[in-house]
């Protein structure tokens, strides 16, 4: 089975809000793109998707900056209602000194990149006409940290930077996806 175009963008477009709600810091996105009794199992965090955002919060909140971009996606429609995907992703997380998280990124006393290359392992579920994720794995293929001049974007003129809130161009684009 290979499911239809509008199967495929259904999905694509919530691979893309999850990485749209990771760096724009809109956790509360993140109840229209699980289901309600998805699991999530990515390093060290792991549990159900509440408890994810909770501890991807404690990684994700004290960097600077994060982006999260996405590669090709396989898609294995086991049926009309179920989708096992992977998606491949790189995500550079720009790390403060003092980071609290060393079983995540070590705090090296200054300004690092730290790069992280994987993939997410999905299964989609199609529930109420709805596609959203029921269960995700995520997988390291790769991982890179280093320190590199001008990485925290504090020479950056106002608004030539995104934001983490209402006031990132992008809040137009993902009003969907907002509650």
């Amino acid at each position: 089975m290979t499911g239809t175009l509008e199967d495929r963008e259904a999905i694509r477009d919530i691979l893309a809000a999850y990485a749209h709600a990771i760096d724009r810091r809109r956790w509360g996105m993140m109840e229209r793109l699980f289901h309600d009794d998805a699991v999530f199992k990515f390093g060290v965090i792991e549990g159900d998707w509440r408890g994810f955002v909770d501890q991807a919060r404690a990684v994700i909140d004290p960097c600077l900056a994060t982006q999260h971009q996405l590669g090709q996606t396989i898609f294995g429609f086991a049926n009309e209602g179920v989708c096992h995907t992977e998606t491949y992703m790189t995500a550079m997380h720009t790390i403060p000194p003092g980071y609290p998280l060393a079983e995540v990124f070590p705090d090296k006393g200054v300004i690092y990149s730290a790069i992280v290359a994987g993939r997410y392992v999905d299964r989609f579920e199609k529930r109420g006409g709805e596609w959203r994720i029921a269960q995700r794995t995520g997988l390291y293929d790769w991982r890179e940290l280093r320190v590199v001049e001008g990485v925290d974007l504090s020479n950056t003129p106002e608004g030539a930077a995104g934001y983490h809130d209402e006031r990132d161009p992008s809040t137009a684009a993902v009003r969907q996806w907002l509650g």
